[in-house]
């Protein structure tokens, strides 16, 4: 939260799921304090040296994108909060949920990186190769329905995620999302095949809700300093328990991204921060809220956020 014009300018903090990853990215973060102790912890916890998650081989594999997001995340919240820059709100997409649920203090560190490694695991276990997503353009969330429909007479399709008011995301197997494609353009929109192998935010994946709620049956979860902004309800999820149902069932249902970020803007968040990798999550709120500030941290230097920040900047 920042003082801006005698009032209060909230902060939401925004971190992205798996897709916008490049090769390096955990290398490019600010050589910052709590950044480096936050790789340090990695080190101590998986046992393993974070730079290996996000070379450009490690990349083709589910487990490795997703712990490296998670890992970028809590080391940005944490280098910002160092820096005086405290969220008022929190809200991560699919894989990034697991980092709002770090940085809201509502699940430990260590604990999201055991749980990340498994919820990485079983996704690249669930379903044979020959899936994925896409992001289906131009459509709105009725019309997008209407194609599913369509394509669901002749092989299973799925609505995974609604971005913004005319993107929505799909997943399935290659050829459904072949068909999907042919009836967008039929449709006039647009498709964009999405950089993940695996058809996240559906029932495909109820395996690893499954192993997922097993796993946290042992896990503390305290309840959260700050709104966590859950992804399958789009709600804020008061206590620990609520958010940790959120992380169990959002690789399993749809993500209703958009409500999400209107649920934060309605709190009065007018400064949307992203953490890397990527800025797909600042863009949407710029198409969808233009007189909010979004800033992606993969653009903007963090110590420009912060004193943008600390100015009360805003669009």
């Amino acid at each position: 939260m920042v003082e801006r014009g005698g009032g209060v300018m909230r902060v939401a903090l925004l971190f992205p799921g798996q897709g916008a990853q490049t090769p390096g990215f955990l290398r490019r973060l600010p050589q910052h304090p709590a950044v480096h102790a936050t790789l340090e912890e990695v080190r101590q916890v998986l046992g393993q040296n974070p730079e290996e998650l996000d070379g450009v081989t490690a990349l083709e594999f589910t487990p490795a994108v997703q712990l490296a997001t998670l890992i970028a995340g809590v080391a940005i919240a944490r280098a910002l909060a160092a820096d005086g820059l405290l969220a008022d709100a929190v809200a991560g997409l699919s894989v990034g949920a697991f980092a709002a649920a770090v940085a809201c203090e509502a699940l430990s560190f260590s604990d999201a990186l055991r749980l990340v490694k498994l919820r990485g695991e079983g996704m690249a276990d669930a379903v044979p190769r020959g899936h994925g997503m896409a992001a289906i353009l131009g459509l709105t969330e009725r019309e997008a329905l209407r194609l599913i429909a369509r394509v669901n007479e002749r092989i299973p399709l799925y609505l995974a995620s609604v971005n913004a008011p005319t993107e929505v995301v799909v997943s399935g197997e290659d050829a459904a999302l072949a068909l999907a494609a042919e009836e967008a353009h039929a449709s006039g929109g647009g498709v964009r095949r999405l950089r993940v192998s695996i058809p996240s935010h559906c029932p495909l994946m109820d395996v690893v809700s499954t192993r997922l709620r097993e796993a946290m049956r042992s896990i503390p979860l305290g309840r959260p300093r700050m709104p966590y902004v859950s992804n399958h309800r789009a709600r804020i999820a008061v206590e620990g328990t609520d958010v940790g149902e959120d992380l169990i069932l959002n690789v399993s249902r749809t993500v209703r991204w958009h409500d999400s970020v209107t649920l934060l803007y309605e709190l009065g968040c007018r400064l949307f921060v992203e953490s890397p990798p990527g800025d797909v999550l600042s863009n949407l709120v710029k198409s969808s809220f233009p007189e909010a500030r979004a800033l992606a941290l993969d653009d903007v230097p963090l110590a420009t956020v912060v004193t943008l920040a600390r100015r009360g900047a805003a669009a």
